[in-house]
């Protein structure tokens, strides 16, 4: 009769905790596009924090061709994904995932870090200078002319910490420098299509001693899309997910569940 009582109290208890797993709603993928200057690996600090609290990750590997294209791509990548989705830009990517998202019903937000946020016609070279304080066009390296036609831009490595990743340490920068990825000149210059944060909420964050975008840039377009929440980190470069993962990880998470 115990072993009875223990066995159905054994099976109540199993019982439960299915059912428990069962009511836990399925967290977001979080969808991760770099920007111009760097690569997938920019956001690994943040990835360790997303996936210790449980969150799908798929970092992409942004082509940096053009809005359109990239977009494009971004977009195969999302509907492959049967979850719900937010979206992350950092820079250029933000661009990117300003159309990416458009016909996209599994995208649930937008998060912005250091990132553009065009309006339909708008380009990165123009949000860039529609206030003062960019210092980038001094330090890009003289154009890579490719075969195809066009020109690919890098940052000049010797003067990539001090532009791109002032807050980074100094070893840490070096390796960015050399492993950056280029950007087309026509993307930087190519004008975006409607934008997404027009119906999707956004979240924005930014630091205040970013070199490449102005931060009176970053709040300007942040809140034009009447952004759900902008943080703002004292002391941050353009790469505030490498230098503070963290608050960045923080206001992902923030979106993904719509806070």
């Amino acid at each position: 009769m115990n072993k009875l009582l223990a066995a159905l109290a054994m099976a109540g208890i199993l019982l439960s905790g299915l059912q428990a797993h069962a009511q836990q709603p399925v967290k977001p993928t979080i969808v991760l596009v770099h920007g111009a200057f760097a690569d997938t690996s920019s956001w690994n600090g943040v990835i360790k924090i997303l996936e210790k609290d449980g969150y799908p990750i798929v970092a992409a590997a942004n082509p940096l061709r053009g809005v359109a294209s990239d977009a494009e791509y971004i977009g195969n990548i999302v509907s492959s994904i049967k979850s719900a989705v937010v979206l992350v830009g950092h820079s250029y990517g933000g661009s990117v995932v300003s159309s990416a998202a458009n016909g996209h019903n599994n995208v649930k937000a937008l998060v912005y870090v250091s990132a553009f946020a065009p309006e339909a016609g708008e380009t990165a070279v123009g949000l860039t200078g529609k206030f003062p304080g960019s210092t980038l066009g001094p330090t890009l390296a003289p154009p890579v002319k490719l075969s195809g036609g066009g020109t690919d831009l890098y940052i000049q490595q010797d003067k990539f910490h001090d532009q791109f990743a002032a807050d980074v340490p100094q070893a840490d920068a070096k390796l960015m420098a050399a492993t950056q990825r280029p950007v087309t000149e026509s993307a930087l210059n190519e004008a975006s299509g409607d934008p997404a944060w027009k119906h999707i909420s956004s979240w924005f964050i930014y630091g205040d001693k970013d070199k490449n975008i102005p931060p009176q840039s970053l709040a300007f377009m942040a809140e034009r899309a009447h952004s759900h929440q902008t943080v703002v980190v004292k002391g941050a470069s353009h790469v505030v997910m490498v230098s503070n993962p963290e608050p960045v990880a923080r206001l992902i998470e923030s979106a993904a569940v719509g806070k």
